[in-house]
């Protein structure tokens, strides 16, 4: 990028669209620390209580199926596992979200493929449980990699 370029305006304050991505981003890594920090304040016990209650409850087999794997796979060290990945998605998310705010290119970068990492999810979501939902989710997503892609392409002319 060229600073002295005259089709992009290097001033933050010139992306609004950005801003608005940036609050969600600031507001996904919030809201992965506090899980992080959850995991890590509660442990293993109270999760394995809560899968058990769901077993229990959906009259699920309390012995196979996945619900049973994962109440058998809760420990001490899959939970702290647990908490340093969330951890890890929450600090990716907020320093996305700082780089956003501050219009550097790398981030536009960042959430542009990021982004666009989840749209064969999203076109799958709505192909099999179609809605109001599942398109709400496809065509946010869409806007999204489309401002972050227009930022980026803005920089290069």
């Amino acid at each position: 990028m060229n600073p002295a370029d005259p089709h992009y305006n290097a001033d933050p304050k010139a992306h609004p669209g950005l801003h608005a991505i940036a609050m969600v981003e600031a507001v996904k890594g919030l809201l992965a620390l506090s899980a992080a920090s959850g995991l890590e304040l509660l442990g293993p016990a109270p999760l394995q209580r809560w899968i058990e209650l769901l077993i229990r409850r959906f009259h699920l087999d309390p012995e196979h199926g996945s619900m049973a794997w994962l109440a058998h796979s809760i420990s001490p060290g899959s939970v702290h596992l647990a908490a340093g990945i969330v951890f890890a998605y929450a600090a990716l998310h907020l320093l996305e979200a700082w780089g956003l705010w501050k219009a550097k290119a790398w981030a536009s970068w960042l959430g542009c493929v990021g982004a666009a990492l989840y749209l064969p999810f999203d076109i799958f979501a709505m192909v099999r449980h179609p809605g109001w939902l599942a398109s709400a989710v496809l065509i946010i997503n869409v806007i999204v990699v489309w401002v972050l892609a227009r930022d980026i392409l803005k920089r290069r002319r």
